[in-house]
């Protein structure tokens, strides 16, 4: 008898102490609860003001550039591409017999996600001496069938993108 009055008296304090255990645990826990958990508009904010919106994952590409691994020498080998693909079809025409003093014309370049193309010349504040209306007309009708361009792509989804690419017109 005298054992089982020590293993009760035993079960008894062990218990007193687990369940302040227990009660201290469940008071301290309670702090977790508390915290506010971000809205959904919160998290869209703070995701969208964290993306970088001036630059794409990956640039406009076309498939002789695609196998290239470092990003800007993709990039590099896609503007010569097009830039050389611009004077090619530029060079039979009669913008140099027209305009001998135009050399080099700035050609905006405007790609879109579905990936057609877009050219539109740039011209500086004081081009009077040129029929813009004239060049740009050339430039539309010259700059067709070009080979399949892959879009710029930003987060998986293919993005529009534009630049200006310098077109030299009459190489001496």
């Amino acid at each position: 008898m005298y054992f089982y009055k020590l293993v009760v008296q035993f079960k008894n304090k062990t218990l007193k102490q687990f369940s302040l255990l227990f009660v201290f645990m469940i008071f301290s826990s309670c702090q977790y609860f508390d915290k506010q958990v971000p809205s959904e508009k919160e998290l869209l904010q703070k995701e969208l003001k964290a993306i970088n919106w001036k630059e794409v994952d990956e640039y406009p590409s076309v498939a002789d550039c695609q196998k290239i691994e470092n990003k800007t020498q993709r990039q590099q080998c896609f503007f010569e591409y097009m830039t050389q693909l611009i004077q090619q079809k530029l060079s039979v025409d009669t913008l140099s017999i027209l305009y001998p003093e135009l050399d080099t014309i700035q050609v905006k370049v405007t790609i879109f996600p579905n990936a057609t193309m877009k050219f539109e010349p740039q011209f500086t504040k004081d081009s009077v001496a040129y029929d813009t209306i004239k060049i740009d007309s050339i430039l539309k009708a010259r700059l067709v069938d070009f080979p399949k361009i892959n879009p710029a792509i930003k987060r998986g989804i293919p993005v529009k993108t534009q630049f200006i690419l310098p077109v030299i017109i009459k190489a001496e």
